[in-house]
Order: C-alpha cells, then sequence, then structure tokens
C-alpha cells in the first residue's frame, strides 16, 4: 500500500509538471492559464490528445512538433520527471501520512514554478509566492502546522531580511520577488527554519557561482537568479532542517 501511495503521487507529479509548464509558458506569453487548448509554443498548432499525454509524448514524437516538426524544449519532459520525484519523495518521507504528502507536494510545485521562472526570467511573480503563502496560512494555523508566533517571526524575518536590502541598495541587489519569495519561506519554514534556509541558500548560491569568478564567466555585477538557490534551500531545509539544527546544537553542545 505504502508503494502504491508512491507510485500514485508519482504520476501525480507528473501530470502537474505538465501543467506547470502550460503555466510558465502562459505567463510569460501573457495568457490565461484557464482559457485555451495546449498549443505548440513555435506554430500555435492545437494539440490532439496524442500529443498531450504527460513525459510520454515527448518521446513518442521524438522531441518535435508533429506539425511543424521544431524541436520541443527538454525542459518539459524534464520538468514533468522532476515533480513526479519530488512528489514520490514526499510521500516516501512522510510514509503514509497523506496530508502532510499533500501539504509538501502543494509548495513543491510552487517552488518548482519559482526555480524554472527565475533560472530561465530571472523574474518571479506574485501567483508563484503571495498566492500560495496566503493559502497555506489557513491549514497550518487550523492543523497546527507551526504556531503563530512561529509564522509571524518567520515571515517578518524572511522578508524583513530580503526588504532592508532592497531599501539599503535602492533595489540593485535583489528585486521585489525575493521578498515576498522570503515571505513564503516563512510560512513554510517558520521560525527558527527560517535561519537555516537563508544559511544554505547564500552558502550555496556563493559556492555555485564562485568557479564561474574565478574563471571570468561571471563578474560581481553579473545577475544571479537568487530565487533558485533558495527554493532548493527551502525544500531541504523543509524535509531536513530539524535534523540539521539538532545536529548543530549536538555540536557546540
Amino acid at each position: 500500500m505504502f508503494y502504491m501511495d508512491i507510485l500514485f503521487f508519482f504520476v501525480f507529479g507528473v501530470l502537474l509538471g505538465s501543467f506547470l509548464n502550460a503555466w510558465i509558458w502562459r505567463t510569460r506569453s501573457g495568457k490565461s492559464i484557464w482559457r485555451g487548448r495546449s498549443m505548440c509554443p513555435k506554430c500555435g498548432n492545437t494539440l490532439t490528445w496524442k500529443e498531450n499525454i504527460p513525459l510520454v509524448s515527448f518521446f513518442w514524437l521524438r522531441g518535435r512538433c508533429l506539425t511543424c516538426q521544431k524541436k520541443i524544449s527538454f525542459q518539459y519532459p524534464f520538468v514533468e520527471i522532476v515533480v513526479g520525484c519530488l512528489f514520490a519523495f514526499s510521500a516516501w518521507f512522510h510514509a503514509g501520512y497523506i496530508l502532510l504528502t499533500f501539504r509538501d507536494a502543494f509548495v513543491l510545485f510552487f517552488l518548482t514554478f519559482v526555480f524554472v521562472y527565475d533560472v530561465t526570467y530571472q523574474e518571479i511573480w506574485d501567483r508563484m509566492t503571495v498566492y500560495p503563502a496566503l493559502f497555506l496560512l489557513v491549514p497550518t494555523a487550523i492543523l497546527g502546522w507551526h504556531s503563530g508566533m512561529s509564522i509571524t517571526v518567520g515571515v517578518v524575518v524572511g522578508a524583513g531580511f530580503f526588504l532592508l536590502q532592497y531599501l539599503i541598495s535602492k533595489g540593485k541587489w535583489i528585486g521585489g520577488g525575493d521578498i515576498r519569495l522570503g515571505m513564503l519561506m516563512g510560512v513554510i519554514l517558520g521560525w527558527p527554519l527560517i535561519l537555516v534556509a537563508l544559511f544554505f541558500a547564500y552558502v550555496g548560491g556563493a559556492l555555485f557561482v564562485l568557479p564561474f569568478l574565478v574563471l571570468k564567466k561571471q563578474t560581481m555585477a553579473s545577475r544571479v537568479p537568487f530565487g533558485a538557490y533558495l527554493t532548493l534551500a527551502t525544500a531541504l531545509t523543509m524535509f531536513y532542517g530539524m535534523d540539521i539544527v539538532q545536529w548543530y546544537i549536538g555540536l557546540i553542545s
């Protein structure tokens, strides 16, 4: 039964990964996600059901549009597989606690949205951060996933940390999207795990960028999609943050 849960969430994740791809493209194109059928982003041809099966259609079509024969971005199957694996991991991690699995699947869906969109376009929209943060507040309060104080401090620290940088630099260091992402992180993680996520984001970002600086592939003035590091750090902290905190306390005690 447990393995069926993992399989279910993998398939569910692949389906939502397909939806996520469409949402990203429609957001960038200024189109509504709720109107119109799926189409080829290159030629605009409406896709048949055979061309619209998540994951399967990409390989069946050999990565090309059936109508215009132009290449389909590998982002589509990659995102579908990644979201499927993330959902399956959440099911494995919570081992039968379906409500917690759905909660984390919801969070991982939007973190993936932020990651892909920020890496691709270096933008973070409100629909990726503010809306899921507001939606999470109600079940979090009702089900006691975090205390009111934990959420409040987490949001103040998460959003306030980036707001302070924004004000000091007059928007040169970070954008408003990072502030709103910090708010979402505060709702997801609460206090003190928000500190763990921020630490990992900055350390991970520095370690990733450093080789490019050494090789002069980037400069200190180069734009970095920092939202990507924040989402990865949030996902890691969401599952293993408390273990990391307890390990650290054990070291210093």
